[in-house]
């Protein structure tokens, strides 16, 4: 933002400042409160990939409240920062069951991680209620020396 409209924003808001495009008050005590998305309609997109490869440092079942995704992206894969993130996992399911519409939803893994794994097996009932599928990889890619799992995402 150039200054002058800088400094116009900070004298038309006295208290407030811009954060992410969005307006804080700096007096507030609670960081995620400056943090926090105004109301809104959801929004509807083809593909989403999880915030933070999956960290619930950024991710709650708010974001999958308000970011509807025919298919999300799972991309963690360190465990010792909690990512993937089994609490982002089940904010999927919770935010999914407040869609009020039972819209086909998938879930890719980039990686094959434990809490993956046992989120899956331990809510797979949940899954197939709230119509979300986890793609499993089957095919793989090898470039040069590096080879990796791949899916195909056709919209």
């Amino acid at each position: 933002m150039p200054e002058d409209e800088l400094s116009r924003s900070s004298h038309s808001n006295p208290g407030k400042t811009l954060a992410n495009g969005i307006k804080t008050n700096p007096a507030s005590s609670s960081p995620k409160s400056s943090l926090s998305v105004p109301m809104g309609p959801p929004v509807y997109v083809d593909l989403a990939y999880i915030p933070n490869h999956c960290s619930g440092k950024n991710t709650d079942p708010e974001f999958f409240k308000r970011v509807r995704a025919s298919y999300y992206v799972v991309s963690g894969n360190d465990a010792a920062n909690g990512e993937p993130s089994r609490a982002v996992l089940d904010a999927l399911l919770e935010g999914k069951s407040q869609w009020g519409e039972n819209l086909q939803v998938t879930l890719i893994p980039t990686h094959d991680t434990e809490v993956t794994r046992e989120w899956y097996q331990q809510t797979h009932e949940k899954q197939q209620e709230l119509n979300i599928m986890v793609l499993a990889s089957s095919s793989t890619v090898v470039m040069q020396d590096e080879s990796f799992p791949a899916c195909k995402i056709e919209f």
